[in-house]
């Protein structure tokens, strides 16, 4: 039950932030807006604002629309004011509108991260002081304490925490590891013996890093660069992915249900930033340049705005269809494989 609510709250938080990015910038772009929807389905509620707009909610919480004038998704009695149909918009308009979904999800990730950053802060990598000593293990056995900041592994002068721990777990492979380590200013060494842990599979001192924490102002700026490495590293996965570099494995709404409700039962910090995480890849997703996405729609409105002509609407509409199928079944396909691993 835990996963389902999990589920549907990320679902109802991405999909509408998401649609409201592509209706925001439609409004101010003079499009008349038929529907913004959450969900598929039949209608169960719904309610006509003063510009003429519906806002309804429907029985399948699991996507969501904006219905635009002159995209024919017209109902009947529905008519298109003079003017107001998307089609009748610039090509940078039309972009806009399209690509600001996408960056709605972007932007929600960006303030999730720094959110986070402020209230919750990381785990600090660049340097070596020591955050945490975990019970039983050869650290906390040789007197090593909390704050302590590793400065050499047998020797070899370290300065950052993944550097340290490849330096540790190498030299554990050949006996005793000399560590010099600074307490308050003052240098200490120590001789520790580091077996293979038979839980972890690798030698372990048992150390974990301090947090690092950031001001208001810097869980902003710190949330920019950690959303663009994040991005360079889902292009590079797409990529590999594609050129048969890599066998990461897709995951699809079961799998994100699943994952959804152990991030809301780790605590409120685990679902934020896995939250954060959702955005960024829904953002990301609905950019690739695939029919039936967004980005596959902006592929077209790049050809008009280099050739000055339009693609025709039927032959447009036809690559989007067929897209979109593809994407279905891929999402069932993905669905499936879900089901089977859970089980």
């Amino acid at each position: 039950m835990i996963s389902l609510i999990s589920f549907l709250v990320v679902i109802a938080i991405c999909i509408i932030s998401h649609e409201y990015g592509h209706y925001k910038t439609a409004k101010l772009a003079g499009v008349q807006v038929h529907e913004f929807a959450f969900g598929m389905g039949p209608v169960i509620w719904q309610k006509t604002a003063k510009d003429g707009t519906q806002w309804s909610f429907r029985i399948f919480p699991v996507g969501g629309f904006v219905r635009l004038a002159g995209m024919d998704e017209e109902k009947p009695g529905e008519e298109v004011v003079k003017g107001g149909a998307f089609t009748e918009k610039t090509a940078i308009q039309r972009f806009l509108i399209l690509f600001n979904g996408a960056l709605a999800n972007i932007i929600l990730a960006i303030l999730l991260t720094a959110i986070f950053l402020y209230g919750h802060g990381i785990l600090d990598l660049d340097n070596t002081r020591i955050g945490e000593l975990m019970q039983g293990f050869p650290a906390q056995e040789a007197g090593i304490q909390t704050s302590d900041v590793v400065k050499e592994v047998n020797g070899t002068i370290v300065d950052d925490w993944n550097g340290m721990s490849k330096a540790i777990k190498e030299s554990a492979e050949n006996g005793p590891v000399s560590l010099l380590i600074d307490r308050n200013g003052n240098l200490k060494s120590f001789n520790v013996e580091i077996p293979i842990s038979e839980e972890y599979g690798v030698p372990l001192l048992g150390i974990r890093p301090a947090y690092r924490s950031f001001s208001l102002a810097g869980s902003v700026i710190h949330s920019f660069s950690y959303i663009f490495r994040m991005s360079a590293e889902w292009v590079r996965g797409i990529y590999m992915l594609l050129t048969n570099q890599s066998d990461a494995d897709i995951t699809g709404p079961v799998g994100i249900a699943s994952l959804a409700g152990r991030a809301a039962r780790a605590g409120l910090w685990s679902f934020i930033s896995f939250l954060a995480i959702i955005n960024l890849n829904l953002g990301l997703i609905n950019l690739f340049p695939f029919p039936g996405l967004d980005g596959g729609r902006l592929v077209f409105i790049f050809i008009e705005l280099i050739t000055r002509k339009r693609v025709p609407d039927r032959v447009e509409n036809f690559i989007h269809l067929a897209g979109f199928i593809i994407l279905i079944a891929l999402i069932l396909f993905v669905t499936w494989k879900d089901i089977i691993r859970l089980f």
